[in-house]
Formats: structure tokens, sequence, C-alpha cells
């Protein structure tokens, strides 16, 4: 634990245990927020504010979020500091701990809207029909893992940690565990079918085929890195398109985009994607709009 006054430092604990027991928050996600705690809470004490956590009040929290921002600190990264500390206190005054939350009267600080940049569809045809997938179990597995992220939009946690026994290539659907441990079940194509159906045989010709491992795999038979799932996405991705950014989740907007272009529902795209709120999914509608406003521009009469 963090340098803490005593008597919070057992309050800070439980608050942890808490987002990782009962809010099933990734390994992830909690080293955030215990950075973000840990940061306010060194800002108290280099600033003489230092105090227990039931004298902190508005101003220390406001004073913290000045300093950040002078310090060059993005809207978007500090409005994710304030929601740690908001979490942080609804979780005290839950508890008994504090009467009043200090951070009761902040408000999130204005942020530009950034839509997901997505690959256009012709050129996610291209990569598939063009790319210079070797005949191996490594060109397969590179193969499959685009595929994969474009065919369903999974999350790269989620590819990383998907088994063989979750895959089911007679009703070609996949079972994923996602956020929180919530399970979905998404649909794949036939040609994913194929892609997986290959890649298991070469899989088994290199290893010993162990129906209960992780899918994806190293060369060595090991569980994959996040590193390995980024670079071999962005290997491909740099032959075929000139997005500036290039990731495992690139191809998750890609998939909702497309999704959403050719028609799909809003709510079912939702449920694929494994969020907890449409407000999450409904960022995707922007870029179908633009789409949608671009054929309304050259088929109006009056347009």
């Amino acid at each position: 634990m963090f340098s803490v006054l005593e008597g919070d430092a057992m309050m800070i604990d439980s608050f942890l245990k808490y987002l990782q027991y009962e809010k099933r928050y990734s390994s992830h996600t909690l080293l955030s927020y215990q950075n973000d705690l840990a940061q306010f809470f060194e800002f108290l004490k280099s600033s003489g504010r230092e105090t227990g956590v039931k004298d902190i009040d508005h101003g220390a929290v406001r004073a913290w979020i000045v300093a950040l921002i002078d310090a060059g600190l993005n809207p978007r990264s500090a409005n994710r500091k304030i929601s740690t500390l908001r979490s942080f206190f609804k979780f005290l005054r839950k508890n008994g701990v504090v009467q009043t939350d200090p951070t009761f009267k902040i408000r999130a600080l204005k942020t530009k809207k950034i839509l997901p940049r997505f690959v256009k569809e012709g050129e996610m045809e291209n990569l598939f029909l063009h790319a210079d997938f070797s005949d191996d179990f490594e060109g397969w597995r590179d193969r499959v893992v685009l595929e994969l992220l474009y065919g369903t939009g999974i999350r790269r946690s989620e590819l990383i940690n998907l088994k063989e026994s979750d895959i089911n290539c007679h009703a070609q659907t996949i079972k994923v565990c996602g956020k929180r441990n919530k399970e979905r079940i998404i649909p794949f194509t036939n040609t994913l079918r194929s892609v997986i159906e290959i890649y298991r045989e070469k899989k088994k010709e290199k290893f010993s085929g162990n129906a209960d491992g992780f899918f994806i795999v190293t060369d060595k038979e090991e569980k994959t890195s996040p590193m390995m799932i980024y670079r071999i996405v962005r290997k491909f991705l740099d032959q075929f398109t000139s997005l500036d950014k290039k990731s495992p989740h690139t191809l998750r907007h890609t998939f909702a985009t497309h999704l959403l272009n050719k028609g799909a529902d809003l709510n079912a795209v939702k449920e694929l994607l494994g969020h907890s709120s449409l407000a999450a999914t409904q960022v995707y509608t922007h870029n179908s709009l633009q789409k949608l406003k671009k054929v309304y521009d050259q088929a109006h009469p009056k347009a």
C-alpha cells in the first residue's frame, strides 16, 4: 500500500478488494485505480493538505485537478481520475466512513469527441485476399487472429484468453468471457470456420493439440501476449491501410462500423460487443451517419 495515514490504508485496501471481488474489475483496471489514488494522496502530502479521508474537502479535490491540468494532463485522462475519486468516496459513504462526498460538485472536464477509427471495407477485403500468409502454423495463426478480431469484434484480452473448448465449429459460435466475467456467445461465418479448422490442423501438426488449452498460442505452444497480438495486427494493417492507429481495437471498431453500415440493429451490435449500455455502442452510429449523409448528398435531387 502506498503512503497514507495509517487509518486510511485499510479503507483503501477494502475499496480495491471490493472492486476486485464484487465488481470483478480486471487487474489492469485495478492498477489504474490504485495509481490514481496513490497520485491523489501524494498530492495531498506534497501540498501540505495531508489529512484523513474524513476531512478531505471539495477544495482539495479541485486543487488536485487544477494541478493535473497545469502539468499537461489531457481532460480525458483527468476525467478518469475524477471517476476514480467518485467511486472511492461513494464506497466510503456507502460504508458510513464519510458523511459527505467531496467530489459531489466536481464536474467532468469538456473533451473533444473522438470518433472510432476503422478500416474501410475494401481495405479489409484486400488484406484477406492479398496478404502473404505463410502456409504453416505461424501463417494460419496470424490469419485466424485477424479473422477473429474482425469477424467477431472481440477484445484483445478476450482473444488471448479464448480456449479451444470455447469454439464450437459445428454451431459456428464462440463463447467469450468479457469484462466482469460476463459471458456472451458470438456467431461466426463459414469463412471463419474454415480458417479455424485449418489453423487447428496446423496446430496439431506442430504440437500435441491440447483440447483444453488456449486457442491462440506462440510457436512454443505458450499463451500469447498482448504485445504479440498487437504486432500481428500492426504488421498486416500497415500493408493495406493508411490509418495512423492500427491496433486490435481498431478491428473491433471496424467490425461494429461495418455491421451498422450494412443495416445491423444497434441493440444486436451492443450484445455482440458485450457493452453494458447502449451509450457505448452509439458512438459507432456517427460513422454510419457519415455514410448515410454521403448517400443522401449524392442521391437526393435537392441535396
